[in-house]
Order: C-alpha cells, then sequence, then structure tokens
C-alpha cells in the first residue's frame, strides 16, 4: 500500500494547523505547513492585503507536491496544511506520489471571521476572507477526501475525519 498524504484544506482560519496537529499526533504521521513553502513575494502580498493570483500559488505548490512525493517515496504517510480552495491547486497536489486525501474544514464567513480577528500571529489579514471564499470551490464527488463541520470541538473534528476516511490510529490510542 502507497502512503498517504491527507491534506487539511480549507480558507484562513478554518482551524487548518489545529486539526493537521492532532491528526498527526494520533497517527504518529510527520506534518508540514503550506505557509512554510511560501516564497517572501507571496508572504508579502498577502501581508499587503492582495490576493495571490493562481500564477502566485503555482510555484507555492508544486513545492508542497514535491515534499509530499519526497516523504512519500521515503515510505512516510504525512499530513499538510493547505487552503487548496480550487481544483486546479488540488489537481496540482494529486501529481505526486502518493495517495492524496483532502479533509475540507467547512464553516460559514461569520465563524471564520470570529476566528481570524482573534489571531495575531498569522500573516493572513482578515480583509483577505473574502477572496478566499470566492476563490473556494467545494470537494466534488471523485475527489478523494471528506468535507468536515468545524463548528465542534477539534478532538471532535479529528474522530469524526478518521472514522469517515476509515484510518486506524496508532495503537496507544
Amino acid at each position: 500500500m502507497s502512503p498517504t498524504c491527507l491534506v487539511v484544506m480549507g480558507v484562513s482560519g478554518a482551524g487548518k494547523t489545529t486539526i493537521a496537529r492532532a491528526l498527526a499526533d494520533e497517527l504518529g504521521w510527520p506534518m508540514a505547513e503550506a505557509d512554510e513553502f511560501h516564497p517572501a513575494a507571496n508572504i508579502e502580498k498577502m501581508s499587503a492585503g492582495i490576493p495571490l493570483t493562481d500564477d502566485d500559488r503555482t510555484p507555492w505548490l508544486e513545492a508542497l507536491r514535491d515534499w509530499i512525493t519526497e516523504r512519500s517515496e521515503a515510505g512516510e504517510s504525512t499530513i499538510v496544511t493547505c487552503s487548496a480552495l480550487k481544483r486546479t491547486y488540488r489537481d496540482l497536489l494529486r501529481q505526486a506520489r502518493a495517495r492524496v486525501r483532502f479533509v475540507h474544514l467547512a464553516g460559514d464567513a461569520p465563524l471564520i471571521l470570529r476566528r481570524l480577528t482573534s489571531r495575531a500571529d498569522h500573516f493572513m489579514p482578515p480583509s483577505l476572507l473574502d477572496s478566499q471564499f470566492a476563490d473556494l470551490e467545494p470537494l466534488a464527488d471523485d475527489e478523494d477526501g471528506v468535507i468536515v463541520d468545524l463548528d465542534a470541538s477539534p478532538e471532535r473534528i479529528v474522530t469524526a475525519t478518521l472514522a469517515r476516511l476509515g484510518l486506524r490510529t496508532t495503537p496507544d490510542r
């Protein structure tokens, strides 16, 4: 069986990092933050409140895809956080040599805006939330993944996600 990569996706403020860390702890898989793969120019644009273009995102997504492939070729299943808002972005990530599955953390704009405005340590300003929702293309029926309502505790989200994906947890859990 080939290694799997879970891509925890959604708009900024959906809780991708929190859920990805909890999934990584539960499964014992290494995790990567897609934000760490952004070139400096992308971070500068977002920090200035300028939405990224598809051209801005392509090298970022390619770097993430390549990391997934490297880990898979080393025999490791992984978890990454990535907005993966558009089908074309997810298609690029699916080019990795692993089984790429998506966990879409879905919620309404008011809930996510409350989360974003309470967050002080991130370069993504709340002013870009509308552009993220405008770009968001929910998972299609033919995409390998699940849509999870984020209006629950992280523990419940992780439990539901693992159950819906049919993944077992580490033996000590």
